[in-house]
């Protein structure tokens, strides 16, 4: 009798010490927890493999000593698993998962209407969107792994009018082989046109992303101003083949442009031209920039009909970066392979770029003019807009190492369209 009012006074004051420490209870049943693994399930052909082990070790009917423990052990199962296979192979003579078809939680179905009545501004992130449709991010994660939803990355485009679509529109049309415009349009080689293009490359980035160690210092990094970072303008020319000079400036005027030309883009084109393809003239294609070059400039001109060469100024359309393969491009992956690298100063930046040039694959620039050439079939479709057209896999396009890579049916299309839509327009 003693003994149990004892125990019972035990008992009554242990519960009454558990309210004062459920801290160090939750805590202990977290960590518990943790340790917890979800049973493992054998696939089909282990729980075969399992089933032929059992078979070879059966004796009158009964299964060896230890058989099941070994199984088990191997495989990282409980023992239970394994007499259940054992057991479903004498009961139907198939030991193979029968949780292989409809089995487990069914997929939350999403209302597609109803994303299409929530406001794009409330579908910039997983959060606000599934505050907006009451539902968990969770589920819409789920859903986006799966392909119901996709990400887009939406980039405001210039304005054009209806003067600028007709010049998008004729300029893809003087790419195009004149002999073969209406029965087998195809596009001309490009191989006598040169890109010429500006890029500013800055010492580093306002915001740097890095992985760090958990007890590792935090990079601290400074400027006078974050709105006058250094940076060093690039004057890219770019051809098949195609040529890069670099000049680190503090302004851009005509005056340094018409320097730059004469200078260093026409003997780097005079230097690495071949001379079996000097028989029509060199375009030198260029922006609308009030800083670039006129056509007709005298000095230019002087300086580029010596050498027996013939090499002229174009511009591309007005509000046309996507006809210009610098800009679909090159400056992005050049850019890429010099932010992966540090520069101290001005002169580190100018070799890390230059140094990034030099390991740009000489393959992409072929994929990039293939690419342009989409553009424009693209643009011929679209009656000279510049709205977003497919995702163009380079890499798929440059089967063949030349301009024809694209296919005949797209660039008669294209052609096509673009005709009725320049009809159209200009009437």
């Amino acid at each position: 009798m003693a003994l149990f009012q004892i125990h019972h006074q035990c008992m009554f004051l242990l519960v009454q010490t558990l309210p004062e420490d459920n801290s160090r209870v939750e805590d202990a049943e977290a960590q518990n927890n943790r340790h917890i693994k979800r049973r493992k399930v054998l696939t089909n052909e282990e729980r075969l493999a399992v089933y032929r082990v059992l078979l070879q070790n059966v004796v009158y009917g009964r299964l060896k000593r230890g058989v099941i423990s070994m199984l088990a052990s191997t495989y990282s199962v409980c023992k239970k698993t394994i007499q259940r296979i054992w057991k479903q192979s004498k009961n139907t003579g198939d030991v193979r998962n029968r949780k292989t078809r409809n089995c487990g939680r069914k997929r939350v179905q999403l209302d597609t209407t109803l994303v299409q009545q929530i406001p794009l501004a409330k579908r910039t992130t997983l959060r606000s969107m599934a505050t907006a449709l009451k539902t968990s991010k969770s589920a819409l994660h789920r859903l986006f792994k799966i392909g119901v939803l996709r990400c887009h990355f939406n980039t405001i485009r210039p304005l054009l009018k209806e003067e600028n679509k007709i010049a998008r529109l004729k300029f893809c049309f003087n790419m195009l082989e004149s002999a073969k415009l209406t029965h087998d349009p195809t596009f001309k080689g490009m191989y006598n046109v040169v890109h010429i293009d500006e890029k500013w490359f800055y010492m580093t980035k306002k915001i740097e992303k890095y992985y760090l160690l958990l007890d590792e210092e935090e990079p601290y990094r400074t400027c006078k101003s974050k709105n006058f970072i250094p940076k060093v303008m690039f004057l890219a020319a770019m051809a098949r083949p195609r040529d890069l000079e670099t000049k680190p400036i503090t302004s851009v005027r005509k005056k340094e442009m018409r320097s730059f030309l004469i200078e260093k883009v026409l003997p780097a084109i005079k230097e690495k031209w071949p001379r079996g393809a000097l028989d029509g003239p060199i375009f030198i294609q260029q922006d609308n920039a009030r800083t670039h070059v006129d056509i007709d400039d005298p000095e230019f001109c002087q300086a580029a009909a010596q050498d027996g060469f013939d090499i002229r100024l174009t511009y591309q359309p007005p509000n046309s970066p996507d006809l210009n393969v610098l800009d679909l491009g090159y400056f992005a992956a050049i850019q890429s392979l010099q932010q992966k690298e540090r520069a101290r100063n001005v002169d580190d930046l100018v070799t890390i770029v230059v140094k990034s040039f030099e390991d740009f694959p000489t393959d992409i620039s072929d994929r990039i003019f293939l690419t342009l050439q989409t553009c424009m079939i693209e643009i011929m479709k679209k009656r000279g807009a510049n709205s977003a057209g497919p995702n163009i896999a380079g890499a798929n396009l440059a089967g063949a190492n030349s301009a024809g890579a694209n296919s005949a049916s797209s660039i008669s299309a294209g052609a096509n369209s673009g005709l009725q839509s320049l009809d159209v327009l200009l009437h």
